[in-house]
């Protein structure tokens, strides 16, 4: 998903590439809807794990949600008006902060602090 949105705005900016622009669109939907199973699958393996009161499993699991709200709301609803405009500094911006949120979660899950 996160290498889908960063070369979207690119491919949607060069003519003759929109095919292409209309694949990564339907890989970042596609694969958004699934990534919003991943904080139901770590609450249920936190609660199997009586881990449920740890800082660090809340913060994770919010950050999971806050970046399936963002690929929901902001990416694809822009990458989809995109497909036949030019494309905004917005979607980048977003797709940044995408990124940096499943980073953070990445560090959260790997390194548990506290």
């Amino acid at each position: 998903v996160t290498v889908a949105m960063a070369m979207f705005p690119r491919l949607v900016a060069q003519p003759g590439q929109a095919p292409a622009a209309r694949v990564l669109h339907r890989i970042t939907r596609v694969y958004g809807v699934l990534a919003l199973l991943v904080p139901g699958l770590g609450f249920g393996l936190a609660f199997r794990d009586d881990v449920l009161d740890t800082a660090w499993v809340g913060t994770s699991i919010l950050l999971s949600v806050v970046a399936g709200l963002l690929l929901w709301r902001v990416v694809t609803e822009q990458a989809q008006a995109l497909v036949t405009t030019v494309p905004g500094q917005g979607l980048r911006i977003a797709g940044g902060l995408f990124a940096v949120t499943w980073v953070a979660i990445l560090v959260l899950m790997v390194v548990k602090p506290g």
